[in-house]
């Protein structure tokens, strides 16, 4: 394992010019293929753009972060990266016939052929799950039914195969299978796993000096916080903030149920770290999760034979110096597996880390998001952009990706000093704000409509 010391502290300011519209004009053709990757026609998205749905916390505006009214359709210009709301797609409505509400959609998905969304309601407990048909022409969204969730939903993703979607409920604490039927809409759920007890210490084992972060541990419930398939589509892990777990189950579709715990059901992280979300490089081997109150990135070893994790390393997700309480969100690796992006909430920064040879990280570079309370970030389909969602600023704000290869190898580090020896503040992988702020009340969720 390589070293784990953090790079020196960075800030940023950035220049447009000539080259960066020549490297868009590239991003333009890429962008133009990737629907033909899937299989499915093109959006009606304008030439040089691209569509992406914002979801939303609503209910009574005010202080606590409810300032959405449902889905929105957003437009990002691929050569500048400007963000327009263009408009509210699925609104929050109230219970009708054997629907529940479709409020507070803070977590949306999308189906392998980008023809359906799914969400994740979060109110309650009990919450909700609701199924949309998308007009891939306007972008549009058609309702098709919601079923009851045990929990609240804090994140939902659909398996490769569009057979099911996942459900992780913060409040209540259960894990949920939901079928994904003929035309789209969603079934009863067939598998339920509520996780009480073991809840780890109200302190994180590596918190940052000065932090009073426990969000995930005050009380008997366990908080799942996400639950996705691995890419080889073979098991489906969850992450349980409270109980310092990450769960693996083993998908059979068509079974009953369609999930059985792996050999090894779980591994821990350390007590009271609070595991939130993870993501997969593109090797389907190296994982990386992100822990809510110890603000740390761990890399885990996957094995995709039995679905063993086996940790590698822990490095810190905040900027280096950092005192005090804070929460991270998401995280994100490159389509080309070279970074590895952190969000961290009230710190509101995105760290950026390159990703070595042996998988290990180091970090080479952080912004500010230049919102409040970062709770949802995400890049778009050519990688030119990082788009953040800052849920108490009631705004989205856009990063360009500085273009290259990056330093894979950490070659640009002297692992025996930890001195950094190349200008990485606009290195590649480095964020550089575009200037454009983007009005939305109180964003949780987005994807990429491709």
């Amino acid at each position: 394992m390589g070293s784990t010391r953090d790079a020196q502290s960075l800030g940023y300011e950035g220049t447009f010019s000539r080259r960066d519209f020549i490297m868009g004009a590239a991003a333009l053709s890429a962008v133009a293929n990737v629907p033909k990757a899937f299989g499915q026609q093109s959006t009606g998205a304008p030439r040089g753009t691209v569509w992406l749905y914002i979801s939303t916390y609503t209910g009574a505006p005010g202080p606590f972060s409810r300032n959405g009214m449902g889905i929105y359709l957003c437009q990002l210009s691929l050569s500048t990266g400007k963000l327009d709301v263009l408009r509210l797609v699925a609104p929050a409505l109230p219970a009708s016939g054997n629907n529940p509400s479709t409020a507070s959609p803070s977590t949306i998905a999308l189906d392998p052929t980008r023809t359906h969304l799914y969400a994740g309601n979060e109110y309650g407990p009990p919450g909700a799950v609701t199924a949309y048909s998308i007009n891939r022409a306007t972008g549009d969204l058609a309702l098709l039914n919601g079923q009851p969730a045990v929990g609240s939903p804090a994140h939902v993703s659909v398996d490769e195969s569009g057979r099911y979607l996942f459900a992780a409920e913060y409040t209540g604490s259960y894990f949920e299978v939901f079928p994904i039927i003929v035309g789209g809409s969603l079934g009863p759920a067939v598998f339920q796993q509520q996780d009480l007890g073991n809840v780890g210490p109200t302190t994180a084992t590596n918190a940052p000096p000065g932090s009073f972060a426990f969000s995930a541990h005050e009380g008997p419930n366990g908080h799942p916080h996400q639950m996705e398939a691995d890419p080889s589509n073979r098991w489906v892990l969850g992450t349980d903030a409270g109980q310092d777990r990450i769960y693996v189950w083993k998908l059979t579709p068509g079974a009953n149920p369609p999930l059985t715990p792996a050999a090894t059901p779980f591994v821990e992280a350390p007590p009271g770290d609070g595991p939130r979300h993870f993501a997969f490089h593109p090797n389907g081997v190296w994982m990386y999760s992100i822990q809510e109150e110890a603000s740390t990135i761990m890399f885990w070893e996957f094995n995709r034979a039995t679905g063993a994790l086996s940790q590698q390393q822990i490095i810190s997700s905040l900027p280096p110096g950092f005192a005090g309480t804070s929460f991270t969100s998401e995280i994100r690796v490159s389509d080309d597996g070279n970074f590895v992006y952190g969000a961290n909430r009230t710190s509101d920064t995105i760290c950026v880390f390159s990703v070595g040879h042996d998988g290990t990280l180091r970090q080479v570079s952080h912004a500010s998001t230049l919102g409040d309370y970062t709770r949802i970030f995400t890049i778009d389909p050519t990688g030119r952009f990082i788009v953040s969602g800052n849920q108490r600023a009631d705004n989205v704000t856009t990063f360009r990706i500085n273009p290259g290869k990056g330093n894979h190898g950490h070659n640009l580090w002297d692992d025996d000093r930890g001195e950094d020896h190349g200008d990485e503040e606009h290195g590649p992988g480095s964020l550089t704000f575009t200037g454009d702020y983007t009005p939305v009340g109180s964003p949780s969720g987005m994807v990429f409509l491709i």
